[in-house]
């Protein structure tokens, strides 16, 4: 069921595949725009910020963004307070974890601030590229609130979530209550 909001999907690295439930969200909501940076691959942030600008097209909208998409998300949200009416932070990696993509060196300039704008991050209690601390850390850095989801591994593909019906469960209950929040 589509949010009574827009959604922009905002991918990790590598973007998000069919099988991914960002993917799978995104087919289920007519008016969701995906951002479009120049690489998936080798990405950029000051390029990812441009790309998510480009996407938000009404101040109506969740940003829906997952792992690295996090990231240039949370950047562009620092920069443009109250832009949108809420984001929604699934499973942000340790910009400076062993596991960081070496391929994204420009990510670790993402210093995190506050947002601006109501926020939810979604962490997972065995995510291989952030702690659980560090996730609760960042949320309070943004300014956002946190929702443990419990052991599911990065929220990806790997996770085997298909549609991740209780993720979107958290989404449609907070883009209720930012329906009902006056401008």
């Amino acid at each position: 069921m589509p949010t009574p909001l827009s959604l922009t999907i905002v991918p990790g690295i590598n973007g998000s595949a069919d099988k991914h439930w960002q993917t799978r969200w995104e087919a289920t909501q007519t008016d969701a725009v995906r951002i479009r940076p120049v690489s998936w691959d080798e990405p950029d942030l000051e390029d990812w910020i441009a790309a998510v600008d480009a996407a938000v097209t009404t101040p109506d909208t969740i940003i829906v963004a997952h792992s690295l998409g996090c990231l240039a998300a949370a950047a562009w949200l620092a920069q443009n307070p109250g832009r949108v009416r809420g984001a929604l932070l699934v499973a942000p990696p340790d910009r400076f974890g062993p596991d960081f993509p070496s391929v994204a060196p420009t990510f670790r300039a993402a210093e995190p601030a506050a947002l601006g704008t109501p926020a939810l991050v979604i962490a997972s209690a065995n995510d291989p590229y952030c702690a659980l601390g560090t996730a609760r850390t960042l949320a309070t850095a943004w300014g956002a609130g946190f929702v443990e989801v419990g052991n599911l591994g990065h929220i990806n593909i790997a996770s085997k979530l298909g549609n991740w019906p209780s993720g979107r469960a958290i989404l449609d209950e907070f883009a209720e209550s930012l329906a009902g929040m006056v401008r």
